[in-house]
């Protein structure tokens, strides 16, 4: 969830505002913004968020106030058709669900405290994953909603025992996957495909973060077309090394975050968590050691390093020695990146993204 959309909600509950919160539940077609991407709309009309900007965002605005004049959460289909996306100068003209749901004085005091108890587990980071009923025979149970935390404590249910059971289960499949899923259901409660079978149920599955996060360690020739390339890919770069003259924003002006210090001490100050890809690709086999021994234990999704077999092999060896468990040491990728035969930095920098997004999508 953006900053600015959590602290708009935080506002919301705390200063007992109506609002709607939009979220992009799937897409089709070329669209400007993908599923999990939300914009939270007050009843005076401003908005903290984005679903794309242009006249589709407007209509959603739209669509939005008038679920807080009906108090009523809904779907709505927002046709970005190739006349409207000319018009706006967009490469776009596909179709996004949305999930438009209602927050105010008509919701349900236990739906209010159950949100205000997911703000607090987000900023807690204990990376709680939100299930939300957003289609249903029963209409009162559109909007119910419950989350689970890392520590597997749930909260809330969606009205029915075999709802909350079915998502239970759904969100231990998939409790790696950085992307929302849409679970639907016939009436009897078995997995349908939505576009062949109406379905009776749907279910939108929020993991606690939508951005993947790529960490590179090092600054050097290799860093500069990753980060690069990684933020095309939609990732989100921070870039971490110890020379002023490497760890700059002219040098690295596409990346979100950079920091210029100590390996050690920049490490300290970053949370990695399960949508966090680490990248270690030092300038030398000391500085790979520091950053392994800090990162290892964390619960990052993915962690590499650059190296040979046997610089590799030895390093382990060492890490070992000094008491780091060797199935902790098991989960690293080294050498990184596929075998492409890759030489140049840029090269070897699309190896490196072509095993995240492997690792990303669940075959690796």
């Amino acid at each position: 969830m953006d900053k600015e959309v959590y602290l708009g909600l935080e506002k919301v509950f705390h200063q007992k505002l109506e609002a709607a919160l939009i979220t992009v539940t799937s897409v089709l077609g070329s669209t400007p913004r993908k599923p999990g991407a939300k914009m939270l709309v007050f009843a005076d009309g401003t908005m903290v968020g984005t679903i794309g900007g242009g006249c589709g965002e407007a209509e959603g605005r739209r669509e939005a106030l008038n679920v807080i004049v009906s108090c009523t959460s809904k779907i709505y289909r927002l046709n970005m058709t190739a006349d409207m996306a000319q018009e706006e100068g967009m490469v776009c003209g596909g179709v996004m669900e949305l999930f438009i749901d209602y927050l105010g004085f008509q919701s349900s005091m236990e739906q209010t405290n159950l949100n205000k108890e997911y703000l607090s587990a987000i900023k807690e980071t204990t990376n709680p994953t939100i299930v939300t009923v957003i289609e249903a025979l029963d209409e009162h149970l559109i909007g119910k909603k419950l989350f689970i935390k890392n520590t597997r404590d749930v909260l809330g249910d969606l009205g029915l025992e075999v709802l909350s059971k079915i998502a239970h289960e759904s969100v231990e499949i998939g409790s790696k996957s950085c992307q929302p899923q849409l679970i639907s259901l016939d009436s009897e409660f078995e997995p349908c495909v939505s576009s062949v079978t109406k379905a009776a149920y749907r279910l939108l599955i929020e993991p606690p973060t939508t951005v993947v996060q790529l960490l590179i360690l090092g600054a050097g020739h290799i860093a500069l077309p990753l980060a690069t390339m990684a933020k095309i890919l939609g990732y989100e770069v921070t870039v971490v090394d110890d020379r002023p003259s490497f760890a700059n924003s002219t040098r690295f002006n596409t990346a979100d975050t950079i920091i210029c210090n100590d390996f050690e001490r920049a490490l300290e100050g970053i949370t990695i968590n399960p949508q966090t890809f680490v990248v270690i690709i030092t300038r030398g086999h000391r500085y790979d050691k520091v950053c392994l021994r800090k990162v290892i234990n964390q619960p990052a999704a993915y962690i590499g390093m650059i190296g040979s077999r046997k610089r590799v092999k030895a390093l382990i060896a060492e890490l070992e020695e000094e008491g780091v468990p060797s199935e902790l040491l098991q989960k690293l990728y080294s050498p990184i990146g596929l075998k492409i035969g890759a030489e140049t930095p840029e090269e070897i920098a699309v190896s490196i993204l072509s095993e995240l997004i492997l690792k990303n999508n669940g075959i690796r």
